[in-house]
């Protein structure tokens, strides 16, 4: 367990072993707030927030949430009411299940399922910068903000709820759910911490929330 203390609160970084942590704990550093990188579900507990990262496959970072004995500990922080956010693959693996390599469950903390990305006029995967048009309203993003961001991805999250999706991005004929929300339930599909000063903001905002000096509406 790693900790970078810098004020009271603290956030924890979830360290399953897929995750691309050394950008998100410089994005936390740059921003000034305390974190932690841990495997540790009494560190875990004890902190103000989460943040699940992930790079790869689904069916491999829920296999490797298994075997660190983490998904229980995940379900019961966040039913506690403890802000959790999933980045890329992260936030793939809140929803209820994956297709890719084979079907496989994923946390259950959002409605939904994780899908190929299919359009023959447009590359997949969909790496790059993409625009975040608005479908709700929170603190994270508002209404007003069409913040640029940056993806990495070939699957993403369909037959969700509606009310969840606060911000999207269009890709071709594609609509990509970029910003999900349930009460303290967060995703990103992209990478807040390599969108630049946007992405930085946001990532902000949720370490505020996690803080308490921000109300989860």
């Amino acid at each position: 367990t790693a900790f970078h203390k810098r004020g009271v609160g603290m956030i924890a970084i979830i360290d399953y072993g897929m995750g691309n942590l050394h950008s998100v704990c410089n994005a936390l550093s740059a921003l000034g707030f305390s974190y932690c990188v841990s495997s540790d579900p009494e560190v875990l507990k004890q902190a103000d927030g989460l943040i699940l990262p992930g790079v790869g496959a689904f069916r491999d970072c829920m296999n490797n949430l298994q075997k660190a004995s983490l998904i229980d500990v995940i379900k019961e922080q966040v039913n506690s009411g403890k802000p959790l956010l999933g980045i890329c693959l992260g936030m793939q693996v809140l929803f209820e299940k994956g297709y890719e390599v084979e079907e496989t469950q994923g946390l259950g903390l959002l409605h939904g399922e994780i899908v190929l990305m299919k359009d023959p006029n447009v590359k997949i995967p969909h790496i790059g910068w993409n625009r975040l048009e608005t479908a709700g309203n929170d603190e994270i993003v508002q209404a007003q903000e069409h913040p640029f961001v940056y993806y990495v991805h070939s699957f993403y999250a369909q037959n969700y709820d509606e009310a969840d999706l606060i911000a999207y991005s269009l890709y071709g004929d594609l609509k990509i759910p970029g910003y999900v929300r349930h009460q303290n339930v967060f995703g990103m599909q992209y990478h807040p911490e390599k969108s630049g000063r946007d992405g930085l903001r946001m990532l902000k905002r949720f370490a505020l929330i996690a803080e308490g000096k921000e109300e989860l509406s």
